[in-house]
């Protein structure tokens, strides 16, 4: 492995659309470290997750789309894998962006949110991370601080799943490294906590190649309120209540404790950062085929990157394993479909394919996106023009012009290898 192997560093946020940014035109929230981030690297115009959270997981990791790896639809819902299938199983059933790079030499780390299945003992592990700092969501991560070898002391499932008897993700969090709980007291802040193993990682690692996930807990929405947050401006106080704008107002603070480590560890200069969102805002596009739902911020800063630079190609998340790969020069498995497309050609202002469309999708419905048409998951069609924000589109669904058809003719020859789930079985 060379010496210049280049660091990476991936930041996914929770329920964070691309329009809660300053840099993408929010006039209420300030992102100054976001917006310093898109002054350093490429900020994408467009880029598309999926409407839900562990299916753009899915999509991130393995650079595939539902209809290969199974994940139409969240953890537990219809149209997801069920517990004892291969699909289920995804150390086993997929290759992530993990185990691409571990190939090449790489410690990996990852950081915050999972939400995704696997075998309880080691879900983290098998899928190609060597650490783990991990929320404790609904006690899908393995406790062993239950037991362990053998006899009275060997490790009891059953146990363990009671071995948490809190679920925060906020204050006083659920919160395991490696398979042993972390304790933790009301006036900690997990993001906080996820935040500190992510420095810290950066910094044991500096001299060695790495890739963290740092895979956030905020800004989700829980039962209709947000957190209140550690006062930025305050050390030692926090702010009550919470809100959206203080919610995406942290993020962006983590964001920039990040951003310093990486340049107090002295990679700055060769590490990749990639900074994006797993679906719209809840009650905003989460959860709806649309492009409210599906549209997210994508910024990469790294070496070969033009600063400041504000790119119209297409981009999906799926395009960020081939993206991993290409860069950490990591041969892609040869042995299934990889849906994403390299954006090193966009990145790096090269010769190279890029985008037509983007795909995206949730349980049974789908959409599609050009640079200029939209189709949406309920089978509404719009002329975007060469808009990017949602904003002035036309629908075109019921026009019989003869551009608006061929266009939607085209769409339909696309989603013809793209398909949906097939139907559910009902119950007799």
């Amino acid at each position: 492995m060379s010496a210049a192997s280049p660091n990476f560093v991936i930041i996914m946020t929770d329920d964070l659309g691309a329009s809660q940014l300053s840099c993408y035109g929010n006039q209420e929230i300030q992102t100054p470290q976001l917006d310093r981030l898109a002054e350093q690297g490429m900020r994408f115009r467009t880029c598309y997750a999926t409407p839900n959270c562990s299916v753009t997981r899915m999509m991130l990791m393995t650079g595939r789309y539902g209809f290969r790896t199974g994940w139409y639809n969240f953890l537990e819902r219809e149209y997801a894998p069920q517990p004892g299938s291969l699909q289920f199983d995804i150390g086993r059933s997929e290759i992530t962006f993990a185990d691409l790079v571990k190939q090449r030499g790489y410690a990996t780390g990852i950081a915050g949110k999972w939400q995704l299945p696997g075998t309880p003992e080691n879900r983290i592990y098998d899928c190609g991370f060597d650490d783990y700092c991990m929320w404790m969501w609904k006690h899908q991560l393995p406790q062993s601080d239950c037991g362990s070898g053998k006899g009275k002391n060997a490790y009891d499932p059953l146990q363990s799943l009671h071995a948490f008897k809190k679920s925060n993700r906020y204050w006083d969090p659920a919160v395991m490294v490696n398979k042993k709980k972390l304790p933790t007291k009301p006036d900690e802040f997990g993001p906080e906590i996820f935040a500190n193993y992510v420095c810290d990682y950066i910094s044991r690692h500096r001299q060695h190649p790495f890739l963290v996930y740092y895979s956030m807990v905020m800004i989700h929405k829980h039962n209709k309120t947000l957190p209140g947050v550690p006062d930025i401006h305050h050390p030692g106080q926090q702010t009550s209540p919470g809100s959206v704008k203080l919610n995406v107002e942290y993020v962006d603070h983590l964001v920039g404790r990040i951003m310093q480590a990486v340049a107090d560890a002295g990679v700055a200069e060769n590490t990749y950062v990639i900074f994006t969102g797993d679906n719209g805002p809840a009650k905003q596009g989460k959860g709806e085929v649309t492009e409210k739902g599906a549209r997210v911020p994508l910024i990469v800063r790294g070496p070969g990157i033009k600063a400041g630079a504000v790119s119209d190609e297409l981009a999906s998340l799926a395009d960020v394993f081939p993206t991993v790969a290409e860069l950490a020069k990591a041969k892609l498995p040869g042995d299934r479909k990889i849906d994403g497309i390299s954006l090193v050609p966009v990145l790096l202002d090269r010769p190279g394919e890029r985008r037509e469309w983007l795909f995206s999708y949730l349980a049974d419905q789908r959409m599609l996106r050009s640079k200029r048409w939209l189709l949406e998951g309920d089978g509404q069609f719009y002329d975007c023009g060469d808009q990017r924000d949602g904003m002035n589109y036309k629908k075109v669904t019921d026009s019989q012009d003869a551009e608006v058809r061929a266009a939607r003719e085209k769409f339909e020859r696309i989603l013809k290898d793209l398909p949906a789930p097939p139907p559910l079985k009902k119950e007799s």
